[in-house]
């Protein structure tokens, strides 16, 4: 695939924000290295990644040793705060409490920015966590982009969101998810995060194409990418984070970093974590993608486990990664 850039966006919500590199989702069971191997270092050491990406509940109202490696990491790394239990497109109120939480949480840790994901997680003040999908109607993104507006109200700063996986979609829906999200970005002015594993996903599942999903996308708002491994069960594939990042995901950031050069890229991994210096090595085939190499191998169906689940969020809100 040919990946020369074009000329830098200079206009939208990505030209106003910094170009951070190569970073990696903040998890518990490498803390431990991070100390040894980072903390502990002079402070003109070299770093192993660019920046790091917190799951924001996991840090709201935490005062342990948890929220002491983060302020400890964020004196030397930029952080980004990605959340799950918005609920943006949810019926029930917005949650005013959350929102109160997560804006204390902005302010002890200044990240460059705050997103979540254009789903809902819960109705009648049951939360899912899990990342449901939206029906695509006029109806639902008016409703959608006003709670938008009130969140970055609230919060005094855009708001990144980005595109869910899923395995079903809406009958009654009357426009695609890409056209959906662009209507959404020109109501509200928020930032997109670009799931490009989460693309390849729902590409699948729902047969449709996702190089036509990118490149329909306002690229002067991507703020971010995400990277991810998902598990092929055949009919469908889930979004399980707990494998490297396949072939043809790789494919696609090619593309998606071409129309969004410089977008910073973040490796995301849920479950079977391994070591700090294995994800690294992940991590860093982002850089070989950029280089023109195509890395990984192509993503087959290898079997279906009643283990495999959807969306990391049953490991996070288990505690497993603080």
């Amino acid at each position: 695939m040919d990946i020369a850039k074009p000329q830098v966006v200079t206009s939208g919500l990505a030209a106003g924000m910094p170009a951070l590199g190569f970073g990696v989702g903040l998890r518990s069971c490498h803390f431990e290295w991070l100390l040894e191997n980072d903390l502990n270092q002079p402070a003109d050491s070299p770093r192993p990644v660019d920046w790091f990406e917190i799951i924001s509940e996991n840090f709201i109202g935490n005062d342990g040793f948890a929220a002491w490696m983060l302020e400890r990491l964020a004196e030397r790394y930029p952080i980004v705060m990605h959340g799950v239990s918005m609920s943006i497109g949810s019926t029930d109120p917005l949650d005013i409490v959350y929102l109160d939480r997560l804006a204390e949480l902005i302010e002890r840790v200044n990240p460059v920015w705050v997103s979540d994901h254009i789903c809902w997680t819960g109705i009648a003040g049951v939360n899912t966590h899990d990342l449901l999908p939206l029906p695509y109607t006029e109806e639902s993104l008016t409703h959608v982009a006003e709670r938008v507006l009130q969140v970055q109200e609230r919060l005094k700063r855009p708001l990144v969101l980005e595109n869910p996986s899923s395995y079903l979609q809406f009958a009654h829906s009357d426009m695609t998810e890409w056209e959906f999200i662009g209507e959404l970005v020109a109501r509200t002015d928020c930032g997109l995060l670009l799931d490009v594993n989460n693309v390849f996903v729902s590409a699948f599942n729902h047969n449709y194409d996702a190089e036509t999903y990118i490149r329909a996308l306002p690229h002067q708002q991507v703020v971010q990418m995400h990277l991810a491994g998902p598990t092929h069960c055949g009919t469908h594939i889930i979004d399980t984070h707990n494998t490297a990042v396949p072939r043809q995901v790789w494919a696609l950031y090619q593309l998606a970093q071409k129309l969004c050069p410089d977008c910073p890229t973040l490796l995301e991994w849920d479950a079977d974590i391994p070591d700090f210096p294995a994800l690294v090595t992940e991590l860093n085939k982002a850089r070989d993608a950029l280089a023109g190499q195509l890395p990984g191998h192509d993503l087959v169906y290898t079997g279906y486990s009643d283990s495999v689940v959807s969306t990391p969020l049953h490991y996070q809100m288990r505690g497993d990664n603080v």
